[in-house]
């Protein structure tokens, strides 16, 4: 398991743990829908954080490949 995933899940364990508290500390009134709003915020913001992790490895391989390609060209001529 990566480093990033552990910490990912750590994030959403606390929130969810406060999430839980704020449930039975406040009841169903209107600060458990802001509660919620957090809970799906942390998770989005998450998601949106690996996504961006997995597009940025896909691009640094692509410069890579072409700064292979560019080396090669250099080398042969």
């Amino acid at each position: 398991m990566k480093k990033q995933d552990l910490g990912n899940l750590l994030v959403i364990a606390i929130t969810f743990t406060l999430f839980a508290v704020a449930l039975f500390t406040t009841g169903f009134t209107k600060d458990l829908l802001l509660e919620s709003g957090v809970l799906l915020v942390s998770i989005k913001i998450i998601i949106m954080s690996r996504s961006t992790s997995n597009s940025n490895m896909l691009i640094i391989k692509k410069l890579n490949e072409i700064n292979e390609k560019l080396n090669d060209e250099k080398a042969k001529s």
